[in-house]
């Protein structure tokens, strides 16, 4: 019997390069590329995108969809009592958690959010510690396969809690990767758990037990932070776990001198760790260009979408892209689209996800929007956008279609 393939044509999409094309899709994937032929009248069944920017779909790095209260009743934030601080801020999350609407409705509207701005790849950390048990990763694990022909989601299991401080923790954490988890989390090992070693054997452990990446939160700053960053680009290194670890926030390595920053740049470009930034208000974070031309491979993430450590968060990555950008003094055009590349190509290559691209056999998961250029894009964040998942629009003007 002969297989039915179902083919799309796109035409005249503006690349990223400035050229117009005519894209074919044959069932999810672009199967040619091809000059704008500009005819006077569109082939049955194609789609005029009359000269709209193509870009791939956007890539959300790091996000927590089982903590957000995106689509829930408001939650004042309550600051610190003494400065930022991480075991604060954990006792605030579960009082809150403990008043919010079921998990699965709150994770459906900020996956929704993301698919209908344009992500429609993404690494969510989700809560494993004694409190909580199992029951975060079970209920994300439900809404991801629902979910599943829409966005394609790796999960993280993420010991808020700690885990040498958490008894129960490790076991949960190893539990939690047998259930479904793709990668084994981590929590500010000397800050917070205040062994560094017993932390990091922990993580590793498991990850080489049960062979998945690694994606550590990192809050510490200055030289106790990067000595932490050190150990994690060590221990990849010996596990042969190139391009399979990340490091998120990594505050320090904005906190550290240049001459300190150089080495370190080159010490995580040859371990093969990433870093992920969300540009935060009111912390130091990691000098994306400095580390860009060390070789890191730097990506971002929204991270937390009005939840209990801030209210802010649109689940938009081109914005994001956009306050990197500012944050960060890029004002060039090579400058924003670095900025650009952060939550695109490199976010893929953190993630380590195949046949991403506007290229012949990548899968067809773009955005078009009204913008001349990548860089235009980058500062002008149009909000008229249509999202297409395999050739099919999905999301237009960031609201959900069919």
């Amino acid at each position: 019997m002969d297989c039915i393939l179902r083919q799309t044509r796109f035409l005249n999409a503006k690349l990223a390069d400035g050229a117009l094309a005519d894209l074919t899709v044959t069932d999810g994937r672009f199967s040619a590329i091809t000059p704008a032929a500009n005819a006077a009248t569109s082939p049955a069944g194609a789609v005029d995108l009359a000269g709209q920017l193509v870009l791939p779909a956007f890539v959300e790095g790091h996000i927590h969809l089982d903590t957000s209260f995106y689509g829930d009743a408001w939650r004042p934030h309550i600051p610190c009592t003494d400065g930022f601080d991480v075991r604060e801020r954990v006792a605030f999350q579960m009082q809150n958690l403990g008043q919010a609407a079921p998990m699965e409705e709150r994770a459906k509207s900020q996956l929704e959010l993301c698919v209908g701005n344009g992500s429609l790849a993404m690494r969510s950390h989700v809560m494993v510690d004694a409190a909580v048990g199992l029951k975060h990763v079970e209920t994300i694990l439900g809404v991801r396969e629902k979910y599943r022909a829409l966005i394609d989601i790796q999960l993280v299991a993420f010991p808020q809690s700690g885990i040498l401080s958490s008894p129960g923790t490790a076991e949960l954490l190893d539990e939690a990767l047998r259930l479904g988890c793709d990668l084994i989390g981590g929590l500010d090992p000397a800050s917070f758990d205040r062994d560094v070693k017993g932390h990091l054997d922990v993580v590793f452990g498991l990850a080489e037990k049960r062979g998945v990446g690694v994606d550590i939160h990192l809050h510490d700053g200055g030289t106790l932070g990067l000595f932490e960053i050190e150990e994690i680009a060590a221990r990849t290194k010996a596990l042969g776990m190139y391009g399979k670890v990340a490091v998120s926030h990594a505050y320090a390595l904005g906190d550290i001198s240049a001459d300190a920053l150089a080495k370190a740049g080159d010490g995580i470009a040859a371990a093969g760790v990433a870093i992920m930034t969300n540009a935060p208000g009111n912390h130091p974070f990691p000098p994306v260009a400095a580390l860009r031309k060390a070789g890191v491979t730097v990506f971002a993430g929204s991270d937390n979408i009005r939840d209990s450590w801030w209210p802010y968060g649109d689940g938009d990555m081109l914005n994001r892209a956009n306050m990197i950008g500012y944050r960060s003094g890029f004002y060039e055009d090579r400058d924003l689209e670095a900025a650009y590349d952060v939550v695109s190509h490199a976010g893929a290559k953190a993630l380590g996800l195949e046949g991403y691209g506007i290229a012949v056999g990548a899968g067809a998961d773009f955005v078009a929007l009204n913008a001349k250029h990548v860089p235009e894009a980058v500062v002008a964040v149009p909000r008229e956008r249509a999202v297409y998942r395999a050739g099919r629009a999905i999301a237009k003007d960031g609201a959900m279609i069919g």
